[in-house]
């Protein structure tokens, strides 16, 4: 097969989907061959809002937290309008707390140079790009952050994560510091990213494997004819998932 994205119509990659692609190989096959669109959580939506309230933080340093707490809640109102998600008013509960901890552990970084920058990495025998968004950089300090919202803080940067804010580094420099924010709704922790070109030679390899996943047929069918889902991971929770792994796997 002389182009297996082509034949499947997919015209990139991200450092999610190939995350993705190695952790559940049938959740990939589900979203990106046979196209079937998977519901998007509330814990999601709050990372994005999250996000949005802690970025008028920073462009604004004379915001007050109110105001960035109140975009915060906006945008997660707007994402999860039609959301049945039961987990939606825990997320929201925990924005006030999310948006506090992200200011106080980025405001002193100043006002950053640029938010949300797309940047695109080609591989070697790998027809298209992969592309991702870096959440902040600060050019002057060389400094680029990709900030993380959880419940439960974390003790140590989690390796897909790595993924990505390897990628956006390399694309972007490879001088730059590249470091990872987790925040919760009480504290945060802010951890620098070592081996970064190791991280992004893992999704070069990611890849490759993925175009010779493709390549094996252009019948989306028979794709997810060779995978099969575990529907006790967190990919399967949304009942939305569980009901197509059940159509297409018949478990």
């Amino acid at each position: 097969m002389t182009n297996p994205f082509a034949a499947h119509n997919i015209q990139h990659l991200s450092p999610s989907t190939l995350n993705t692609f190695a952790a559940s190989p049938a959740m990939f096959v589900l979203e990106k061959v046979l196209k079937r669109r998977m519901p998007v959580g509330a814990a999601a939506h709050r990372g994005t809002a999250a996000e949005a309230g802690v970025a008028m933080g920073l462009l604004n340093p004379d915001a007050k937290l109110e105001d960035c707490v109140a975009e915060a809640e906006s945008v997660f109102r707007q994402k999860t309008a039609l959301s049945g998600d039961p987990r939606k008013d825990k997320e929201a509960e925990a924005l006030p707390g999310l948006v506090e901890q992200g200011l106080l552990a980025l405001r002193p970084y100043g006002i950053p140079s640029s938010t949300q920058g797309k940047v695109e990495w080609f591989v070697e025998g790998v027809e298209v790009p992969i592309i991702g968004f870096y959440d902040f950089i600060w050019q002057d300090h060389g400094i680029i952050v990709d900030l993380k919202t959880q419940l439960a803080l974390s003790s140590e940067i989690k390796t897909g994560h790595a993924r990505q804010v390897a990628l956006y580094t390399v694309a972007i420099s490879d001088n730059l510091d590249a470091r990872l924010a987790y925040v919760t709704p009480k504290k945060s922790a802010v951890y620098k990213l070592e081996n970064v070109r190791a991280h992004v030679g893992a999704l070069e390899r990611m890849a490759r494997a993925c175009r010779r996943f493709l390549s094996v047929s252009s019948d989306p069918q028979a794709l997810a004819d060779m995978v099969s889902p575990d529907v006790e991971s967190f990919y399967f929770a949304p009942p939305a998932a569980r009901q197509a792994a059940f159509e297409v796997f018949g478990v």
